[in-house]
């Protein structure tokens, strides 16, 4: 549909300054129009407006006014207390469960809990630390996931075995689930084999030695 321009939007013009109406190369201009136009010194353009660029002054200018309103910001430096504070409150409303512990390094794992006493420990966050075999060479890593603190009366955590093989006596009952590699257990002399879906259970106080010919991962439970 073409546009009609008439006396009232050259005086709409007029108002606001504007010395050229744009207009489209099919609009129908009434004569009261044209003659308020000549009156008022408006020119009629069929061409686009452009608008007028920023100078480089005006852009660095207005660079250098938000430059100097973040060092307003932080010019007494992050206070860590309050973003501490910040990060407890989303964990407080479930948006960060787990994170604030990973974090401020109190655990070495992403974990969701509940009120109940229900706790997800996500298995790929899981940092291992070295288990003390009596032998410095020994690869042998675990990490404990659930103890008292979460109210348990059981501990349980991941272990990897890498190619060694070391003594050790039960001081409880102990159950272990290979999720990969191959556990071997030592028993006076007889060695028990365990892959990858099998459970391997001890009674307290027993003497064995645990190995592994390659990379063993398990999960494991005590009590």
């Amino acid at each position: 549909m073409k546009r009609l321009i008439c006396a009232k939007d050259v005086e709409a013009a007029e108002r606001q300054g504007q010395k050229v109406v744009y207009i489209d190369c099919d609009a129908i201009i009434t004569p009261s129009a044209k003659d308020i136009a000549k009156n008022y010194g408006i020119e009629f353009s069929t061409e686009k407006q452009v608008p007028e660029a920023k100078s480089s002054c005006e852009v660095e200018t207005h660079c250098e006014t938000k430059t100097s309103e973040l060092e307003k910001v932080f010019e007494n430096g992050i206070d860590s207390e309050v973003i501490y504070k910040v990060f407890k409150i989303m964990m407080k409303k479930g948006l960060l469960n787990g994170v604030i512990d990973l974090i401020t390094n109190k655990k070495p794992y992403l974990a969701e809990t509940d009120s109940i006493g229900l706790k997800i420990v996500r298995g790929s966050s899981v940092k291992y630390e070295a288990l003390d075999t009596g032998n410095p060479d020994d690869k042998v890593f675990y990490q404990e996931i659930i103890n008292a603190d979460d109210g348990s009366s059981m501990n349980a955590g991941f272990i990897t075995i890498e190619d060694c093989k070391f003594d050790w006596e039960t001081e409880c009952q102990e159950l272990y689930y290979v999720i990969e590699g191959t556990l071997t257990v030592t028993v006076d002399d007889k060695v028990y084999t365990a892959h990858p879906g099998d459970s391997v259970f001890f009674p307290k106080g027993a003497k064995i030695a645990f190995g592994s010919p390659d990379k063993m991962k398990a999960f494991y439970a005590t009590y």
